[in-house]
């Protein structure tokens, strides 16, 4: 079946950085839009970015344009996000999400980002 696997978060400083991986496995992943979502405390779910199948286009929410990355290793099944200058507000708990016309939403388990000095 459709499973998604993060990992990478952590706790970590003002200004510093984290990669997070999310592994894919069940689905033809090289052909799937994949999809970083985040929940902060108090927050609803807010989509970070998106890469498609290729890795040839992206999209961030506004506000993160420029700190932070989206990429893929379609050898690997796995979609990256790569956080820098990280802020308190940036605490959440980070989600790996793809849709499928034939299973719907996927989401993974999530790994928790705190942003903390």
């Amino acid at each position: 079946q459709v499973q998604l696997v993060e990992s990478g978060g952590n706790l970590v400083q003002p200004g510093g950085s984290l990669r997070l991986s999310c592994a894919a496995s069940g689905f033809t992943f090289s052909i799937s839009t994949m999809r970083w979502f985040r929940q902060g405390p108090g927050k609803e779910r807010e989509l970070v970015a998106s890469i498609t199948g290729s890795g040839d286009s992206t999209n961030y929410a506004d506000s993160l344009k420029g700190r932070f990355a989206i990429s893929r290793d379609n050898a690997k099944n796995t979609v990256y996000l790569q956080m820098n200058s990280l802020e308190p507000e940036d605490t959440a708990v980070y989600y790996c999400n793809v849709f499928r016309m034939s299973t719907g939403s996927t989401w993974g388990q999530g790994t928790q980002v705190t942003v903390s000095s």
